[in-house]
């Protein structure tokens, strides 16, 4: 399907703490930002994004049966009642579920990731968290334009500047399950962008205001509430952006300042009584940093000691079941403070210090990483909820405004990459070159070498399987430019070549088995002529247009093109191959 079967663009941000969507029509685009969300009425404010927050019926046994009682805002767990303020655990059957996006997370080893109840699945929560908002989607576009359908539109779904394919699978598996898309794969309507490139298009829009001119280049630093994404863009003559270094990311966003406040505790208190508290008292807890640390502390800190005002966490109000798991010693010592924990200016500072560390060493890295032919980083435009912590902007332009001249926030930061994503749904063009975060190549089988190659890899035909790579990490690309390689059958009488696709993030890769090494995909071509033996050339190309890889094989002699699309799935990869 053409894009001119397409009538409107959604761009939906699926984010570790808010979530939300926003729209335009083919036509004459304005792009609508959503801002009506369930409890809405109830703050009586208009809110660009919702909670990334689930809220289950956990009656039955079996975690795979929960069903979803509300989402949103509305699942945020309430201050606690008189009645349970002394419970050891919440006996009710209502369980709020959070921050289940960072289990997509590679980098994360399985006991830093958040807590999720047992046998409680990941994928399910975001399947179900997508399932709660399609309705909304479709009520705000039934709205807008009457009897519009899903086939009628494209989604364009954000997704953190280091996930790998398999990881965009997941969402993508979590996607066709909560009801977006008609296949599992291969979806004519369904796209994907990364988060920092969303906003790096939205920014372009910015750079006029700021007197920035084509043949520039500047950064974007997506702040979120998981991640921190970096890219850093040329801006080209026609209104376009080039990338010029490979974008970069880690888990160093708003969340983790919430974790420090968690270790804080601990320290206070001791793991073992945060730490089950936590896990048998999930409402007590997310109260305690939603409703008492984020908007108490972590979003009024701005670092100036001469401001901060010390401030009590009264625990026996906010979070009163944690009185049931401290020591005796703690517990004495406690009830002479009168279950008051006095916060101090370098307690805050504290919390703050490791992960803004960790975003200043990103930035540093990528500004070090930029080309030396291109000229010096014009901007640097800050945007993302986390974007707003005055904190974390003063340190910014403290490190890098004598090498950056300007450092902005722009207007409306949280919603840049939603903006971002309808106008690259809208016009995909905008985009004239990425930076390949990874190493492709296929699979070969060439004869084994003595001296050169491993004695333990020779097969029992005197050959060896090794990763020839045809693009490497690093590498600037146009979306309709080739990578390609000369490749030729193994035996005289060998009638197909199969090529098996590979991507890596490490340098130097010799082996499809090595650690980090990922199959991605495959291709078969014909070779029914077997005139001419081993010499039958056949050219295997591959493209990196959009985060979907095209592969393309043809036959030097018959001049056949065979062309496969890489999507992305769980364990290994899906392809369609045609000719």
């Amino acid at each position: 399907m053409s894009f001119k079967n397409f009538r409107v663009v959604v761009a939906i941000d699926f984010g570790t703490t808010y979530s939300g969507f926003a729209y335009a029509y083919q036509i004459n685009p304005d792009i609508t930002v959503n801002d009506s969300w369930p409890g809405q009425h109830k703050t009586r404010l208009t809110m660009p994004k919702t909670n990334t927050v689930l809220q289950y019926d956990t009656s039955s046994s079996n975690p795979k049966k929960w069903t979803v009682i509300r989402w949103g805002f509305p699942a945020l767990a309430q201050e606690p009642t008189k009645k349970s303020r002394r419970q050891s655990s919440e006996t009710n059957n209502n369980l709020p579920v959070e921050l289940f996006k960072l289990h997509l997370a590679d980098n994360l080893r399985n006991f830093e990731k958040p807590y999720l109840p047992k046998d409680f699945e990941y994928e399910k929560a975001i399947a179900d968290y997508l399932s709660q908002m399609k309705p909304l989607v479709e009520d705000v576009l039934s709205k807008r334009w009457p009897g519009i359908k899903f086939t009628q539109v494209r989604f364009v779904f954000t997704v953190p500047a280091e996930w790998r394919p398999h990881t965009i699978g997941i969402l993508q598996d979590c996607i066709h399950e909560a009801g977006f898309t008609e296949k599992r794969q291969l979806n004519n309507n369904l796209e994907f962008i990364t988060e920092p490139e969303a906003a790096a298009i939205y920014a372009m829009g910015k750079l006029e205001e700021h007197k920035i001119k084509a043949g520039s280049s500047f950064m974007v630093v997506d702040c979120g509430g998981g991640t921190v994404d970096l890219t850093t863009r040329s801006l080209l003559p026609d209104n376009k952006l080039s990338e010029i270094t490979e974008r970069t990311g880690d888990l160093c966003g708003s969340t983790y300042v919430d974790r420090e406040f968690t270790r804080f505790l601990e320290k206070k208190l001791g793991f073992a009584a945060v730490d089950g508290f936590r896990r048998e008292n999930y409402g007590q807890f997310q109260y305690l940093i939603h409703n008492f640390f984020c908007s108490r502390i972590k979003f009024e800190f701005h670092g100036e000691r001469s401001d901060f005002r010390n401030i009590d966490l009264d625990i026996e109000r906010t979070c009163p079941a944690l009185m049931n798991y401290v020591t005796d010693e703690i517990k004495d010592a406690m009830e002479e403070e009168d279950w008051l924990v006095e916060i101090k200016y370098d307690d805050v500072l504290a919390m703050f210090e490791p992960v803004v560390e960790k975003i200043l060493n990103l930035i540093r890295d990528q500004l070090a990483s930029a080309k030396p032919a291109k000229k010096k980083c014009s901007a640097m435009f800050l945007v993302g909820g986390f974007s707003e912590s005055p904190y974390l902007v003063k340190k910014i332009e403290e490190a890098f405004i004598s090498v950056v001249p300007i450092i902005t926030v722009p207007q409306n930061p949280i919603t840049a990459v939603l903006r971002g994503a309808v106008m690259y749904g809208l016009d995909k063009a905008a985009v004239a070159t990425r930076v390949l975060t990874m190493n492709y190549g296929v699979r070969v089988y060439p004869l084994w070498r003595a001296g050169v190659d491993p004695k333990k890899r020779k097969t029992a035909d005197g050959r060896i399987y090794k990763f020839s790579c045809l693009a490497t990490r690093g590498r600037e690309v146009t979306p309709d430019e080739p990578c390609s390689g000369t490749y030729y059958p193994i035996y005289p009488d060998q009638t197909a070549i199969l090529f098996s696709v590979y991507a890596t993030p490490r340098k130097n890769a010799r082996f499809c088995d090595e650690e980090g090494m990922r199959k991605i995909g495959e291709l078969e071509i014909d070779i029914p002529d077997i005139e001419g033996g081993t010499d039958r050339p056949v050219e295997f190309s591959l493209m990196f247009g959009e985060l979907l890889i095209t592969a393309t094989a043809r036959n030097k002699n018959s001049r056949k093109i065979y062309t496969a699309k890489f999507a992305y799935e769980k364990n290994s990869s899906y392809f369609e191959a045609t000719e």
